[in-house]
């Protein structure tokens, strides 16, 4: 006979009917030692009358029913530690157990454990365990081995799925530590494109400068000897002044505009090709004032 249990929890049983078994032997004997003495100290003549017989049987029903009635009331506090202990290993497992009480007064269920017993405790030949006769509980740090697997499972399989992406991080964080060198490799490089640019349009503005500086001279010196045209060249260089502002003018906008768009190309060679439109301006100047 089988109560549908893994080996492990059908010894647990066997060991709580062990223990059940003893208390009603215990019981048991209790009664019959009631009867036993009343036997012994009442019933010593041969004839009693009714109110004596029932005397005896009333204090006989009373000291029995103090016995059953300890011995249920003991089962029923055994039976609720039982509860206890199996309740406090599944919560420990944060488990949620659910008793049937209808299945308690089940009688197929009920012959069933009753056959169970029977093949258990009669057979004569069959070998006792010292280790589960003697009735306990397995510790809380125990049992639960499948549940605990399971658990190791999934850690374990969380734990590569956080390998994985940890290295395929570790990757990303390689490559973006490559493209940032490289950026700033470049930043380098334009950074100093930039400051020879500059230095390139200083240099042409302080030449453009000295042109200026030269052709007024010139303007000057040519206004000291051509004293006959000295009108035709006083106009002249108003006129020569007014292009003189207009030039430092457009130079003191092309140098905020280097300052401003230094880092690009394209705004040199605007400037670049602005000065040589001026170059030529002072070049018809010069041969305005030639002539």
């Amino acid at each position: 006979a089988e109560l549908g249990l893994n080996e492990h929890h059908q010894n647990e049983v066997i060991n709580y009917m062990r223990f059940t078994r003893f208390r009603r032997d215990l019981c048991l004997k209790t009664v019959d030692s009631c009867f036993q003495d009343l036997k012994d100290s009442r019933l010593v003549e041969e004839t009693f009358t009714v109110d004596e017989v029932a005397e005896m049987l009333c204090g006989l029903q009373s000291i029995v029913h103090s016995e059953v009635e300890s011995e249920l009331i003991n089962t029923t506090y055994t039976n609720v530690l039982l509860l206890r202990q199996l309740f406090s290993q599944a919560e420990k497992w944060y488990l949620k157990l659910q008793t049937d009480i209808s299945d308690l007064e089940n009688r197929e269920l009920l012959e069933q454990v009753a056959e169970f017993e029977k093949s258990d405790f009669t057979s004569s030949s069959k070998k006792v365990d010292t280790d589960l006769i003697k009735p306990k509980l397995a510790p809380l740090n125990e049992g639960g081995s499948e549940l605990l697997n399971k658990t190791v499972a999934s850690l374990q399989e969380e734990n590569e799925k956080l390998k994985i992406r940890l290295k395929t991080i570790e990757t990303q964080a390689t490559a973006a530590l490559d493209e940032k060198s490289k950026l700033e490799k470049s930043l380098k490089d334009l950074q100093m494109i930039q400051g020879d640019q500059k230095t390139n349009a200083n240099q042409d503005i302080t030449e453009l400068e000295n042109k200026v500086a030269a052709l007024k001279s010139q303007f000057e010196k040519t206004l000291n000897d051509s004293t006959a045209n000295q009108k035709f060249l006083e106009e002249n260089l108003v006129t020569t002044k007014h292009d003189l502002l207009r030039v430092q003018d457009q130079l003191s906008i092309a140098e905020k505009e280097l300052e401003k768009k230094f880092q690009q190309t394209a705004a040199y060679r605007n400037m670049k090709e602005i000065l040589t439109k001026k170059n030529e301006q002072i070049k018809d100047l010069r041969k305005k004032l030639s002539k």
